[in-house]
């Protein structure tokens, strides 16, 4: 019996790495990318569907790849954009007990079992995050990426909150409650943005990629030996 064990978990060792690779396989040439958050229960009239496809479209439009967990409500409208921007629209599908269909407007599609190697995907190949309103899914993504950026495990990017109605209140508790508790510094609120337009979205995305791109050109300017050198 726990030799049969063995062998499943060495099994489900293997299928975890063939997620890892088949991942970073199909998203190695996306170029700079967004990943878009926000509830699978929002249907296409919510204010809040109809505003993600136009963030959607807007970064689509200026180069952006968008990626996506794939799902209905605000994937669906992220993956809509990105195809109506002429860009490349990514799925991060998800197996679930209650199986969850994917969008139709997914010109890629993965298909996952592990959330953690899901959430990978989503937070490599990303340059900012849109978090608009959604549930668990996407407060787990949101923090999980603010860890990372605040514990310096990965470099900072945009992490935008959009729906000032809807965040207001877990920004207003974490810079009180979080703060006042010294859990967080006041500093750490300097890695959020919240808006409610879509143009703003983009300029912040672009403002981090001009930002990135200056440093990298630096960074190989530096790099470049001098002529005494060479010597």
């Amino acid at each position: 019996m726990v030799e049969d064990l063995k062998g499943e978990e060495t099994w489900r060792l293997f299928r975890i790495l063939s997620e890892f690779i088949e991942g970073f396989d199909s998203l190695s040439d996306i170029g700079p990318a967004v990943s878009i958050f926000g509830s699978a229960r929002l249907k296409p009239g919510d204010r809040y569907y109809k505003k993600t496809v136009e963030v959607s479209r807007l970064l689509a439009q200026s180069g952006y790849s968008i990626i996506t967990g794939g799902g209905p409500g605000i994937m669906e409208a992220a993956n809509k954009g990105a195809v109506k921007g002429g860009g490349m629209s990514i799925g991060l599908n998800i197996v679930l007990p209650h199986e969850q269909a994917a969008n139709k407007y997914q010109n890629r599609s993965l298909h996952f079992r592990y959330f953690f190697s899901r959430k990978v995907m989503f937070v490599k190949y990303a340059i900012g995050y849109v978090c608009m309103p959604g549930g668990f899914g996407t407060m787990d993504e949101f923090f999980e990426a603010l860890t990372l950026i605040q514990t310096h495990k990965i470099y900072p990017f945009p992490l935008i909150l959009f729906g000032r109605d809807y965040w207001s209140p877990l920004v207003k508790f974490m810079k009180t409650n979080m703060v006042k508790f010294k859990v967080i510094s006041p500093k750490d609120m300097d890695f959020i943005e919240m808006t409610d337009d879509p143009k703003e979205v983009l300029e912040i995305m672009n403002r981090h990629m001009n930002r990135k791109q200056k440093l990298i050109a630096d960074a190989e300017l530096g790099a470049k030996p001098t002529k005494k050198s060479r010597l």
